[in-house]
């Protein structure tokens, strides 16, 4: 059989507020709305997954904005729980948005990788669904994805397809992650995530249509160098014969599987159960992985490296290289 892989993951909200109004978004609360996560919440929360399998905790958050007064207790939030999580054995990986070098640097010596959706890259969609979304400017993501090259911390990226842009769109965001691949040879995985309507948003479209997305894999293949696994979440393709053909036309990955998504709630994960008994009739096996490909464990700070090494040897069975 061939083998497709999944995280094993949960995932920890910092806060919900946020900054930014993406018309799409059906995470965010208004910014002093959300309480943020205390670490004795996390702490519990953790407690509870640590025998269920679970590796990789995402610290997932809204983004304060870079001036706030608050921004430093924000960070250091974030960063207490990537600390709590790793002391309690899970490894983290953080998606808060655009981050300063210097904060990336310090989030590097506790996450075994990180991850910032470049989504699109034309500048069009800060006139429609990005027009109050100021870090959604394709130039500061872009900077985030080179910083995190130059810092080699393993990094996950991705598109988000059918929020306006057009299909030229697509290819040149995606030339523009081979490019910086090539430069530092950082990139993990690439998501690509078609628009699901959720009943948070105010933005007024169709979902992405599931029919084109086994043809921008296919397409996304030719354009990325073959080192970069490509991603799809599997809660957002409904029908099983899209998946399978999704995974046929060149995606390797379904992501982290968790008990929620977080960012497209109406869409529920399948459990990894449900998802075998839809690809293993097709010649495939899901297997978990770690939240850090083999490859990059040089590139980790020695604590990391010895709490990635304990959980490859510990689970060497369960879990893929």
């Amino acid at each position: 059989m061939s083998t497709i892989t999944y995280s094993p993951a949960y995932t920890l909200i910092p806060t919900y507020e946020c900054f930014n109004r993406c018309s799409y978004c059906n995470f965010r609360i208004d910014p002093g709305q959300s309480a943020w996560m205390t670490l004795e919440t996390a702490a519990t929360l953790l407690q509870g997954l640590q025998k269920q399998g679970v590796c990789e905790i995402l610290i997932l958050s809204g983004e304060v904005h870079p001036r706030s007064p608050r921004r430093n207790a924000w960070f250091e939030r974030i960063y207490q729980l990537c600390e709590l999580a790793l002391n309690m054995d899970f490894l983290p990986h953080t998606n808060a948005g655009p981050l300063s070098l210097a904060e990336m640097e310090r989030l590097k010596t506790v996450n075994v990788s990180m991850g910032l959706m470049l989504e699109q890259l034309t500048l069009e969609l800060l006139k429609t669904v990005h027009k109050h979304a100021p870090s959604k400017e394709p130039q500061l993501r872009l900077q985030q994805l080179e910083w995190a090259g130059e810092l080699q911390i393993p990094f996950t990226t991705g598109l988000l397809l059918g929020i306006g842009e057009t299909q030229i769109d697509w290819w040149d965001t995606l030339k523009a992650i081979a490019k910086l691949h090539q430069r530092w040879g950082h990139i993990q995985e690439v998501i690509l995530q078609p628009h699901s309507p959720g009943s948070q948003q105010s933005f007024d479209a169709p979902a992405f249509n599931p029919h084109q997305l086994p043809e921008v894999i296919s397409k996304a293949r030719e354009i990325l160098p073959s080192d970069i696994t490509i991603q799809i979440p599997p809660n957002l393709v409904l029908e099983p014969q899209w998946l399978l053909a999704c995974i046929e036309a060149g995606a390797r990955d379904l992501g982290g599987i968790s008990p929620k998504d977080e960012v497209n709630p109406d869409y529920p994960h399948l459990s990894a159960q449900k998802l075998r008994e839809i690809l293993e009739p097709a010649g495939w096996q899901l297997i978990p992985r770690l939240p850090v490909y083999a490859q990059y464990d040089s590139w980790l700070v020695p604590r990391l490296q010895t709490s990635v090494r304990q959980w490859r040897m510990s689970r060497s069975q369960l879990f893929v290289e």
